[in-house]
């Protein structure tokens, strides 16, 4: 029991790993190898000798460091430009609601907390932003397709953008860490590219 696994919902687990020595191939430039694995049920995993399961999935990729670290620099930049654009609306949007004085100064005294709630909402993207996230999502499809030289750039976005969504791929593509994806608009989309 203290070695089982149990995804309750369907996840992604990505870890990387940094070779010392293996490389792949005759390569010259530095490679890591993404890690990953899914499941597309809820599971639990408390023998591995006898599980076998329709649902789990896993696999590598080598993936030229330089281009990680490159993406991650993106995703971070349009990361920050969806958190001004949710300030921005959310600035809009209590300006249009009168309050009254004695309103005004009680909601100066409540410190404001990290509303998880926030990072789920869909945010719309205006032109410029929209733009960088297609570049940055046709990286990534690029980078996970089984047969790069073939992805064509992301004319649409194909996942609901969220906060949340855009810096769990900033996650991802951090080789100093590991993730765990469950946003099922951006899982789906994810799983697709690794067939």
């Amino acid at each position: 029991e203290s070695r089982a696994a149990n995804a309750s919902k369907k996840e992604i687990n990505i870890q990387w790993y940094i070779p010392s020595l293996a490389k792949p191939s005759n390569d010259t430039e530095t490679k890591v190898l993404l890690l990953y694995a899914y499941n597309t049920k809820p599971v639990k995993i408390s023998n591995i000798k006898i599980f076998s399961s329709m649902s789990v999935f896993s696999g590598h990729l080598w993936i030229p460091l330089a281009r990680i670290t490159s993406l991650r620099e993106k995703l971070s930049k349009l990361k920050q430009q969806v958190e001004t654009l949710m300030q921005s609306s959310k600035s809009l949007s209590s300006a249009s609601e009168p309050t009254s004085f004695l309103e005004q100064s009680e909601t100066l005294k409540i410190i404001p907390s990290k509303n998880p709630q926030t990072n789920v909402a869909k945010v719309y993207l205006d032109e410029k932003t929209e733009e960088m996230a297609k570049r940055c999502l046709s990286e990534v499809k690029t980078l996970l397709s089984a047969v790069p030289a073939l992805s064509l750039p992301l004319t649409e976005i194909p996942f609901d953008v969220t906060l949340q969504s855009i810096a769990s791929l900033e996650d991802m593509f951090d080789p100093a860490s590991g993730c765990i994806i469950t946003e099922e608009s951006l899982f789906n989309w994810i799983i697709s590219l690794f067939h």
